[in-house]
């Protein structure tokens, strides 16, 4: 037994050894993100007359919203440059006109004083309407000219009341503007209507929705968002794609945003040297509601028209994002003194079969994301993918030659001891 023991360890302690060589992280190919612009958060607080309710806790959604609200001032880190704005706080009678005006910048964004943005927040009382489309337009100008990462944090307990300035076809121009800012939203209330809209106004801007029904939960939430925008990001450089090859637009190593309408087809072009790999990829959004079963691809052609490799993936309405790849090695030149020669320009074809549902608008277009790497190719062309497993493939020969080696022993050594056995 002890032998057997001794045996099967010591095949299994083999054998995560190889396996660690798999699970190594390669490095990284893209340039890291130098944090050097302060990290920008607005915190948009809705105030609106129904945030007297009382069914958080036991108290009113009022004093939940500022229980949590002092809890993050007090946690929030000292590089993120901090506003609070509110909607309906003001404005207590019937006009809806001026009801749809009421919003303000309680808390400047800038270098925060936790007594000055406290003292702010006590002040407030729940009075009017739920002006989100509007709150989130003066939100985006709160945060307009930074240069790190933002964020607009939308507390709510009830739709917009301002129709037809649709808050998620605002949330979707701001998308649009190209200046990465990230909507994140919170509903109060466990409610099908306010989900719906408080996902679209987040799912527009590449942003989460939450549901809270407790203070902690509300806390731990906004904590978490806050912390998010002080981690390094790398922002998205706006690119405007071609209907053309001839046309597109080159990019370098990078990430890329854009925006593509539905069924039609972008163009880019990357210059591949000599010895180098492309590797790319790209996702498209369903920012709005789309019909069923589509699909999304990325094709890598030649300047002449010829295909390359491309990649595909399709969908059927379970998910609200599509993403494709494709990785191109260029084989090392055997002119080595003549550069420009051995560069190889590379066009790029976004395509999607999106369409859009009865009654949906389809501009702007869906939101894109385009990621372009152009690293050192592999060694030799046969290790690009050996059967999908890249460089990993002596890997898995190696593991196979193991495994075939401790069946041999273990055979070996239980014959053994079945001799020993029938001899004692």
């Amino acid at each position: 037994m002890i032998t057997r023991q001794r045996l099967a360890a010591g095949a299994c302690a083999l054998l995560a050894a190889l396996t660690a060589g798999i699970a190594l992280p390669a490095g990284a190919v893209a340039d890291e993100p130098s944090g050097a612009a302060a990290p920008e958060v607005d915190l948009v607080l809705d105030v609106s007359g129904s945030m007297r309710a009382r069914d958080i806790d036991g108290q009113s959604r009022m004093a939940a919203a500022k229980q949590a609200f002092n809890e993050v001032l007090d946690a929030t880190p000292e590089e993120v440059r901090l506003g609070i704005r509110t909607l309906g706080a003001n404005y207590r009678g019937d006009d809806r006109k001026t009801g749809c005006k009421d919003t303000e910048q309680l808390y400047p964004v800038g270098p925060l004083d936790r007594t000055e943005a406290k003292t702010a927040v006590a002040t407030l009382s729940p009075t009017g309407w739920t002006p989100i489309g509007p709150a989130l337009l003066k939100a985006a100008d709160d945060l307009e000219g930074g240069e790190g990462s933002r964020r607009i944090v939308l507390i709510s307990d009830g739709e917009d009341t301002c129709a037809p300035l649709d808050p998620c076809e605002v949330a979707r121009e701001i998308a649009a503007k190209g200046i990465g800012l990230t909507i994140d939203t919170l509903g109060l209330v466990p409610s099908t209507k306010l989900r719906q809209q408080l996902s679209c106004i987040a799912e527009a801007t590449g942003g989460t929705y939450t549901s809270v029904e407790h203070t902690d939960e509300l806390t731990d939430k906004v904590n978490q968002l806050v912390d998010r925008a002080a981690d390094p990001v790398v922002t998205p450089v706006a690119v405007v794609g071609a209907d053309a090859c001839a046309k597109a637009p080159a990019v370098k190593s990078g990430l890329y945003t854009d925006r593509e309408e539905f069924g039609q087809h972008r163009w880019y072009r990357v210059d591949v040297p000599a010895g180098s790999e492309l590797r790319a990829s790209v996702s498209v959004a369903a920012d709005r509601q789309v019909n069923r079963d589509y699909g999304v691809s990325l094709r890598a052609v030649t300047a002449s028209g010829r295909e390359i490799v491309r990649g595909e993936t399709t969908g059927s309405g379970r998910t609200d994002v599509l993403s494709a790849g494709l990785r191109y090695p260029k084989a090392e030149s055997d002119d080595s003194d003549d550069d420009e020669a051995a560069t190889e320009t590379v066009c790029l074809q976004v395509a999607n079969s999106f369409s859009a549902a009865s009654g949906v608008k389809t501009t702007p277009g869906l939101p894109l994301e385009l990621t372009i790497d152009v690293v050192d190719g592999p060694d030799a062309s046969g290790d690009v993918a050996s059967f999908g497993l890249g460089r990993g493939w002596w890997l898995l020969g190696a593991l196979v030659l193991v495994g075939f080696v401790a069946g041999v022993l273990w055979g070996w050594v239980s014959r053994w001891r079945v001799a020993v056995w029938r001899t004692n």
